[in-house]
């Protein structure tokens, strides 16, 4: 199979410019929307590859090597540094161009079939990503989102619930103060009831004679 059926087999579209073209740029559209826009990468005649959205820049998808560098070694001597005669070793990395465009494009391919389409393999055409752990809680608990909008009505529900204890302990505050106010008041009219009955019963004993006090 060659580059141009592999390409539309995985549904990649060249979205190249003229000015692209004519400096050995290659760039293509993945049907994979990441981010709110199409995955894209490109090619180019540098011998870099790169992913062209999804962050500031574009970045590279080379393939890295160890590179080794080395810096002399320095010690402090009195008030200078001076040279040991020894050098510090550093281990670096950087990318392994790709010089020859077919295998730019090759490589292209096999990466974005690997990293997009296997490893996001829900996340073609319509842009509905999801990921096998998402998938797989799903298939046990329902839809994920349906889950989100029960939580969500739960917490709107117990704050609601939080809201109405707040206002029943208000009445209930408000009804042990009438309820005092009245427990007083009644007391107070009893009081007043007890001392006129005692008025009422008042009386004298005149030549053995009892006369009630009016």
């Amino acid at each position: 199979m060659n580059i141009k059926e592999k390409l539309d087999l995985l549904g990649i579209k060249e979205i190249t410019t003229r000015r692209q073209m004519k400096n050995g740029t290659i760039i293509l559209e993945l049907p994979i929307l990441k981010y709110g826009s199409k995955i894209q990468v490109g090619s180019f005649q540098s011998g870099y590859v790169r992913r062209m959205n999804g962050g500031y820049t574009p970045y590279q998808l080379n393939k890295c090597e160890g590179v080794d560098h080395y810096y002399k070694a320095y010690e402090w001597t009195g008030e200078e540094q001076k040279w040991t005669g020894k050098y510090n070793k550093f281990v670096g990395k950087r990318r392994i161009l790709i010089p020859n465009e077919v295998d730019r494009l090759e490589y292209l391919i096999s990466f974005c079939l690997k990293n997009y389409y296997i490893n996001q393999a829900n996340e073609i055409e319509n842009g509905n990503f999801i990921t096998k752990w998402k998938h797989e809680y799903e298939m046990k608990n329902g839809s994920m989102d349906r889950v989100r909008e029960l939580q969500d009505e739960i917490r709107r529900n117990n704050d609601l619930i939080n809201v109405q204890r707040a206002r029943i302990e208000e009445l209930e505050k408000e009804i042990d103060k009438i309820n005092d106010y009245n427990y007083d008041k009644i007391e107070s009219l009893n009081q007043e009831i007890r001392d006129k009955g005692a008025l009422d019963n008042l009386s004298v004993i005149v030549n053995n004679e009892r006369y009630k006090i009016i």
